[in-house]
């Protein structure tokens, strides 16, 4: 029966890796059917209702990021069920932005205007490779801005960003490196981040909760993972600074309490990965202990999704999910 049990989650991971495989060499299967104009370029980005036009009844905005798959049309449909389910889809707007690279553009035959990555940078933090240069930090900065129009929503009141697995590791880099957003404060819309099952953290010092080699892990506290060799996005913003900011942040932990294979194929196996912890569960509570222990008034919070593994849809429309996104 072990041995079984074995073989099918063993075909399972085989799986899963070919998939990635598959969608690395030929680009993703879906392209989200909208488009985002911006200086350098068009972002593709799925939407619940047409935010071009003046949306009256809006009070909250969900923007949701995608992992690695960069399957954004999947992610819009979690926000959209979620939403539903939870009685305010008529007052929420999703937007699901897709960060393309090189191979999605070529394999879809997509115009020259869309705005792409190379490979993974996105998560990063990294310029886009063209048609200018843009890091979907500031991407996210772009949709932000976009929404404290008050033209366009007179009554939005506040604005999550979430994201699961890749997509988590977006959102917690960008809660930490996030340029300030006057206009949101002016126009009293808060902002609030959710950070779901990412396989890493950015650590603001070189403590980590795994005892390591350094000298065979050189790079553990370079950016992502640290505060070494930081993205241009950041600018001039030391790490003292980028901590003073990140820990004042409404940000929300949400780890599903099956994640907890070590050997999920999704998994950051690196070594700069392995220094926070085995697998994705523990190593969300390594991080916020590392928070909590340098900053004992920390107000960020962290909230477990009972029987759920690795699985976005799961994770955000679970009633933990459900209530983080929208109980505010």
């Amino acid at each position: 029966m072990n041995r079984r049990f074995g073989l099918v989650l063993g075909l399972l991971a085989s799986w899963s890796t070919a998939t990635w495989a598959v969608e690395k060499a030929h680009g993703v299967k879906v392209v989200s059917p909208d488009r985002f104009h911006l200086e350098a370029g068009d972002l593709s980005v799925g939407v619940s209702q047409d935010w071009r036009q003046p949306l009256p009844k809006i009070t909250r905005a969900l923007i949701i990021v995608h992992g690695r798959l960069r399957n954004a049309q999947t992610y819009l449909h979690s926000g959209e069920s979620a939403a539903a389910h939870a009685g305010v889809g008529a007052s929420t707007l999703v937007i699901a932005p897709q960060f393309l690279n090189q191979s999605d553009v070529k394999g879809n035959h997509l115009n020259n205007q869309v705005l792409r990555w190379q490979g993974n940078d996105w998560m990063a933090g990294e310029p886009s490779t063209g048609p200018g240069h843009l890091s979907a930090y500031g991407a996210l900065d772009q949709i932000i801005k976009h929404l404290g129009n008050r033209k366009l929503f007179p009554a939005l009141k506040e604005i999550v960003v979430a994201g699961h697995s890749g997509g988590g590791q977006v959102v917690q880099r960008f809660a930490l490196t996030g340029h300030d957003h006057p206009l949101l404060q002016t126009e009293g819309i808060s902002l609030r981040y959710v950070v779901a099952n990412p396989s890493s953290y950015a650590y603001f010092s070189p403590q980590r909760p795994v005892t390591f080699d350094v000298t065979r892990c050189p790079g553990f506290n370079d950016w992502k993972y640290g505060m070494q060799n930081l993205p241009a996005y950041v600018g001039q913003q030391g790490a003292q600074q980028l901590e003073q900011a990140y820990v004042s942040r409404d940000i929300t932990y949400l780890l599903g309490q099956q994640d907890t294979d070590p050997n999920h194929p999704a998994l950051d196996k690196g070594c700069e990965a392995e220094t926070q912890g085995a697998y994705r569960l523990i190593r969300g509570h390594n991080y916020f202990d590392y928070l909590r222990q340098r900053h004992p008034q920390l107000t960020h919070k962290l909230v477990e999704v009972p029987g759920v593994g690795h699985d976005g849809d799961k994770m955000f429309t679970s009633p933990e999910g459900e209530k983080v996104l929208f109980s505010q």
